[in-house]
C-alpha cells in the first residue's frame, strides 16, 4: 500500500485534490483534522482530557465540545494551544496508524493522508512520501476571501503562523502546483502517482 502525507497552506485547493485522487484511484482519504475532532467527542480518547484541563465551560448543552469557545482559549495563548496540542496529536497519530494497519488489511492500495501539521508532527514517519500543495499567495488570499469570507486580517495571521514555500518545498518530495487549471493539476498527480 501506499501512503501519501499530503500538505500545504490554507486555501491551497487540498480538499479538491483529495477528491480527485479518491474517484481517481480509490485512495482512501484521511485527514487529521477530521480524526481529531471524531476523538473530541464525548466519550472519545482526547474529549475527557481536554474538558478535564479546560473545564466544563468550553460545552455545549448537549455535552460536545464547543470548538469555537475552546479556539477562544487557545488562539493567541501559546501555552494552552500546547498543552491542547499535547493531548491531541498523539491521540490522531495512533488512531491514524490504526487505520493505516486496517487499509493494509483490506489490500486498499493508496492511502492518503492529509496534514496541516504534517511536516511538524513528523508524518514523514508513516508516509511513504510527502506532497505539497503549492498555491500563489493571491490565489489563496482569493479563495479564502471568497469561500470562507475571510478578512484580510485573519489570512495574514493564519499566513504568519504556517511553514514558509521554502521549508515545505524542501522536505516534500512531490510539489504539485495548484496555481492554475485544475486539469493541470491533474496531470501533475496523474505524473507522481506513475513515478
Amino acid at each position: 500500500m501506499k501512503i501519501i502525507g499530503i500538505t500545504g497552506g490554507v486555501g491551497s485547493g487540498k480538499s479538491r485534490i483529495l477528491l480527485f485522487m479518491e474517484e481517481k484511484y480509490q485512495a482512501v482519504i484521511c485527514q487529521a483534522d477530521h480524526v481529531a475532532w471524531k476523538l473530541q467527542e464525548p466519550g472519545e480518547k482526547s474529549y475527557c482530557k481536554i474538558v478535564k484541563h479546560f473545564g466544563a465551560g468550553i460545552l455545549n448543552e448537549d455535552k460536545t465540545i464547543n470548538r469555537r469557545k475552546l479556539g477562544q482559549i487557545v488562539f493567541g495563548n501559546e501555552s494552552q494551544l500546547q498543552i491542547l496540542n499535547q493531548i491531541t496529536h498523539p491521540a490522531v497519530k495512533e488512531y491514524i496508524k490504526e487505520q493505516i494497519c486496517l487499509e493494509k488489511e483490506r489490500g486498499t492500495e493508496c492511502f492518503v493522508l492529509e496534514a496541516a501539521l504534517l511536516l511538524e508532527d513528523h508524518y514523514d514517519e508513516i508516509c511513504d512520501e510527502l506532497w505539497y500543495i503549492y498555491t500563489s499567495e493571491a490565489i489563496r488570499r482569493k479563495r479564502l476571501k471568497e469561500s470562507r469570507g475571510y478578512s484580510d486580517e485573519k489570512i495574514d495571521a493564519i499566513i504568519a503562523s504556517q511553514l514558509s514555500e521554502e521549508y515545505f518545498r524542501e522536505h516534500c518530495k512531490i510539489v504539485i502546483d495548484n496555481s492554475g487549471d485544475f486539469e493541470d493539476t491533474c496531470i501533475q498527480i496523474e505524473k507522481a502517482m506513475n513515478i
